[in-house]
């Protein structure tokens, strides 16, 4: 990989439905030198807008599973009796159930369990309308280690990165959890979308209080903000607390809704809010250039 001349952003929420990925398709439809990720890969979304080309796809294995060969088991019941998981049944292996510990493999006195790494999902490299390259994945459902594919999808990515990619935008997973913490990995800012909810501002100080663990920048885009000017001006007043911009703030708009119901992208069904995520573009632009100098 080159020498890092980009800024990578990452684009977060405390809680899912704020519009993590409606900004992050806005960010992707104005900026041009770009590779764009989108690191939710328990319910990838962003390319039901952005409507990329698959140019290959790669398995991801997040780990082991059991398997029982009937024609070597001998039906004597000790892998049943050791799994704390309950996932072993009539000398079947329920693979949702299993954790891949393998302690059935090491007590199998017949050799009929099998340990090998089990697919647990995928991940696509794409091209754009535009040619950006865009990366997203899909982890199966019940399967765990989606951490591991965070940060299996934005290596992937980032290892042959073109010299003149100028921004790498990233599309993270809701909440706290450990994708979250993958999705941050070496990023330069984070933007955080909330909206003026009880759940929104808790869910906004649970991930304010973990960028600080990680000592990342961070700044605030409320979103349909005039919906409770209450908890808005709740959040102005945090933030000023916090010493965490706010570098926008965007009002409800039914024409959001109706972007999502039709996979558009919002910049599609309403040219008057270019101006204002072009606002909140020039302040992102500054405050990355204030954390990096």
């Amino acid at each position: 990989m080159p020498d890092k001349s980009y800024k990578q952003i990452v684009i977060l929420s405390g809680k899912g439905g704020t519009g993590k990925t409606t900004l992050s398709a806005a960010f992707a439809g104005l900026i041009k030198k770009k590779v764009v990720i989108d690191c939710d890969v328990d319910a990838a979304n962003l390319h039901l807008v952005l409507k990329p080309e698959i140019i290959n796809s790669y398995d991801f294995s997040g780990g082991k599973k059991a398997i029982i060969d009937p024609d070597k088991c001998v039906e004597c019941g000790t892998c049943e009796t050791v799994c704390r998981f309950d996932a072993i049944n009539n000398f079947t292996i329920d693979q949702l159930s299993c954790e891949g510990c393998g302690f059935c493999f090491r007590v199998c006195s017949s050799d009929a369990i099998k340990f090998d790494p089990s697919k647990s999902g995928s991940y696509f490299e794409c091209e754009l309308p535009d040619g950006s390259k865009f990366f997203y994945a899909k982890l199966f459902s019940g399967d765990g280690n989606s951490g591991k594919l965070v940060s299996e999808i934005k290596r992937k990515a980032l290892e042959n990165i073109s010299s003149d990619i100028e921004w790498v935008i990233v599309d993270g997973p809701p909440g706290i959890g450990c994708p979250v913490n993958a999705s941050v990995a070496v990023a330069d800012y984070v933007v955080i979308v909330t909206e003026p909810t009880v759940s929104g501002i808790h869910d906004l100080k649970r991930l304010i209080e973990l960028l600080k663990t990680f000592k990342i920048r961070s700044g605030i885009v409320i979103n349909k903000y005039d919906l409770n000017e209450t908890i808005a001006t709740q959040i102005f007043n945090y933030a000023e607390n916090e010493k965490t911009p706010i570098i926008g703030s965007i009002p409800f708009d039914p024409e959001f809704m109706k972007a999502l119901i039709n996979g558009e992208n919002v910049l599609e069904v309403n040219k008057n809010i270019q101006e204002e995520i072009l606002t909140i573009l020039r302040q992102l632009e500054l405050q990355v250039e204030i954390s990096v100098n």
